[in-house]
């Protein structure tokens, strides 16, 4: 029996999400949760393996190092951490963090995280990685952001909601490099006429992008 073309393409169309996710299914064990000691009361935050024992996450998840001694938490089990370079949510937010090699799963130690050399634009595809689970979204365009943020949070992503939060990893659904690490939510003002009162609305969320990941990597750093 032949099948109708209409058909034929609806079922092509229908399947495409599909395959789509299992392609980003395969970054997934690069995304690693971040604990502090004790445990932060908002829950674990996320990082992204980078390899020979480096993780990179926000700076604000690990929090002041020395106070919170973060752990990697992989799969159940918490490793122990060295900061190689801890950044400020104020300034870079993003902290590297180290652990032994020898004692990471083997299907971690054999990975290599690349890092994309092309700076994000407007409209380019992306998926968001935490533990466990991969959204798309996509690049929004600074001028979406309201005036007084555009200069210093100008790479951004849609869908507030559903992508990963503070230390998730950002990538290129391409070329599959790290395209940044997620920071915070933008917000603005928004007046509802029903209930005539001013209420905040999450707008988009910032990423640290991949060229201040590379300028905050130490020199001598070989992945």
């Amino acid at each position: 029996m032949r099948v109708p073309l209409l058909y034929g393409v609806l079922l092509a169309v229908l399947s495409q999400p599909a395959y789509a996710q299992g392609a980003d299914d395969t970054l997934l064990p690069y995304a690693v949760s971040i604990h502090q000691t004790p445990m932060q009361s908002w829950g674990p935050g996320a990082g992204i393996y980078l390899g020979k024992g480096l993780f990179i996450t926000a700076a604000h998840v690990a929090g002041r190092a020395w106070l919170t001694r973060p752990k990697i938490a992989i799969a159940g089990s918490e490793y122990p951490t060295r900061v190689v370079k801890e950044g400020s949510f104020e300034g870079t937010d993003l902290t590297l963090l180290s652990v032994d090699e020898e004692l990471l799963p083997v299907r971690l130690r054999l990975r290599r995280n690349s890092i994309c050399t092309d700076p994000p634009r407007p409209g380019q595809e992306v998926v968001t990685i935490v533990p466990g689970s991969a959204v798309r979204s996509h690049i929004l365009s600074p001028d979406r952001l309201p005036a007084r943020t555009r200069s210093r949070f100008s790479t951004v992503i849609a869908d507030v909601a559903r992508t990963g939060n503070s230390g998730s990893g950002v990538f290129d659904v391409k070329r599959k490099c790290l395209l940044g690490i997620m920071s915070r939510k933008i917000s603005q003002p928004h007046y509802r006429p029903e209930t005539r009162k001013m209420e905040t609305r999450d707008i988009a969320k910032y990423f640290v992008p991949a060229s201040e990941i590379a300028a905050f990597l130490p020199a001598d750093l070989q992945l």
